[in-house]
């Protein structure tokens, strides 16, 4: 899931790929979503991924902005929930 390749840093040295601290995975339908906590130079972040067909999509969460986005997707779902089916 991780690419192999080598980034460089601002002071042009290379780092490596960012390592998983902890990862949880979600299907629903035909869609898998992996959610990857991982660490860089800049600090923890959430990498969510979405996977459809072995299409892939992706978006990183600073975890500095990890409460308010979780409060966010919360407020999502208690919203749609007071809509019914």
């Amino acid at each position: 899931m991780d690419s192999t390749f080598d980034f460089p840093q601002h002071d042009g040295e290379k780092r490596q790929p960012n390592p998983t601290l902890h990862s949880e995975k979600v299907r629903a339908n035909r869609k898998t979503f992996f959610l990857d906590l991982k660490e860089n130079f800049r600090g923890k972040f959430v990498k969510i991924t979405e996977d459809v067909g072995g299409r892939r999509d992706t978006i990183l969460v600073p975890m500095e902005a990890f409460e308010d986005f979780a409060d966010a997707v919360e407020s999502m779902r208690d919203f749609a929930a007071g809509l019914g089916d």
